[in-house]
């Protein structure tokens, strides 16, 4: 009899060992496949656009735009920080700009967009004012600085006063719909920032 309970003691014993390890390695495994700000800008700084073909290009673009999406919201903001990127994009065509954008627009956009629109006008421009102090203080907002743009000479520059007068004039939903490609990536950090402000609670009651 005690040497039955002690087998079984043995066994429990070696039963939560394995799950434990079995946890671990799971645990493990997710961590070296998470997709985060880092492990996109290796992508990016491996990437050579001009030695590629076009089925090439449309593929690692592709890639790109799917590991962007794979990033946690946090570190898509801290990806936006991030150059490198940006030289990409100003090497893109003016097609796959256009492609990349859509590609990368965050879940529920659609639905943001028409929940925005539903807003009265001040609770919009609280939004839009909670939107834009939160990019400053990231750096995603502000003017041009002197050395002009990061993403090169087609490329945007973090928000600037101008598009944040014309986001407030046509509406956002409106003036999105009639932007290019470089002006959508402009505004993406304030198209996300202002589905996290509708999410956290200023939505349409």
């Amino acid at each position: 009899m005690k040497n039955h309970r002690v087998r079984s003691l043995a066994y429990a014993g070696a039963a939560l060992v394995a799950i434990w390890l079995l946890a671990w390695a799971g645990f493990s495994l997710a961590q070296r496949w998470k997709v985060t700000a880092e492990k996109v800008g290796q992508y990016v700084n491996s990437l050579d656009l001009a030695k590629l073909s076009a089925d090439e290009r449309a593929r690692a673009l592709q890639k790109l735009a799917d590991m962007v999406n794979a990033l946690s919201p946090e570190e898509r903001r801290h990806w936006r920080l991030e150059g490198e990127w940006k030289k990409r994009f100003a090497e893109m065509t003016e097609e796959e700009r256009g492609r990349f954008i859509e590609a990368t627009l965050p879940s529920g956009f659609k639905q943001m967009m028409d929940a925005f629109a539903e807003l009265p006008e001040a609770k919009r421009k609280k939004v839009v004012d909670d939107a834009i102090k939160n990019l400053r203080e990231d750096g995603l907002a502000g003017p041009r600085n002197s050395q002009g743009s990061d993403y090169g000479t087609n490329g945007p520059p973090p928000l600037s006063p101008e598009l944040e007068q014309k986001v407030r004039a046509l509406g956002l939903k409106t003036y999105y719909s009639q932007s290019s490609a470089e002006t959508k990536a402009e505004l993406a950090p304030l198209v996300e920032e202002i589905q996290n402000q509708i999410r956290n609670g200023h939505g349409p009651h």
